[in-house]
């Protein structure tokens, strides 16, 4: 891996740490368990955020709507995934399923980003004026799901002429399938660098 990640121009993108995804008792957390566990998710993310601090580097929180009564009503055009959410009530506001998972909890200097209602964490949230505000070229995105906001925040990203990287294992998806698709075929149409956590702790060691 050669990328450098300027700790002055590099934000850690976290997607969606929410309890209903990542916590026992989460809505979807028997649907990704399985990718979970194979993949070392939980212990990832947290090695990628620590090392990120450590690195200097800015955390920025891109968390998906928190669901509330009313949501999706009357909506001409609601998403299937919006009208799970609607069904299920997934990541419900002032619930313990719509809070942060305990171990990924903002911390100050972090920056919490507006709530996207779809799958990119850009649209219709102040995300990308608040990386250009922090001088921020290269992110780092993680979180989830792979096949979804992962890949809808980092195509976006690219978009918007911003260097991506995506790591394999510090994201997971509801089948191995899905995992496939986003780093083995849709990836590569738009990601700069697609790594491990292995080898991107190793690249930010070099940081500090």
């Amino acid at each position: 891996m050669t990328d450098i990640y300027d700790p002055a121009r590099t934000a850690v993108l976290l997607v969606d740490p929410y309890n209903d995804f990542l916590s026992e008792g989460g809505k979807l957390w028997p649907a990704l368990r399985h990718v979970a566990l194979e993949v070392g998710l939980l212990d990832n993310l947290r090695a990628v955020v620590a090392s990120g601090r450590e690195s200097n580097l800015r955390i920025f929180f891109v968390p998906h709507r928190r669901w509330q009564e009313g949501d999706y009503e009357g909506w001409d055009h609601p998403n299937p995934t919006q009208q799970l959410v609607r069904e299920r009530h997934t990541f419900a506001l002032g619930t313990w399923g719509g809070q942060f998972h305990p171990d990924f909890r903002p911390a100050d200097g972090d920056v919490v980003v507006q709530e996207h209602w779809g799958q990119s964490g850009f649209a219709t949230t102040d995300l990308d004026f608040q990386l250009k505000q922090h001088g921020i070229s290269h992110v780092i995105v993680i979180g989830l799901l792979a096949n979804t906001c992962i890949e809808s925040t980092s195509r976006y990203a690219m978009e918007l002429g911003y260097h991506v990287t995506l790591v394999r294992d510090a994201t997971a998806a509801f089948k191995p399938e899905m995992m496939h698709a986003a780093h083995e075929l849709n990836g590569p149409t738009f990601a700069h660098s697609i790594t491990t956590t292995h080898d991107l702790l190793q690249a930010l060691k070099k940081t500090e």
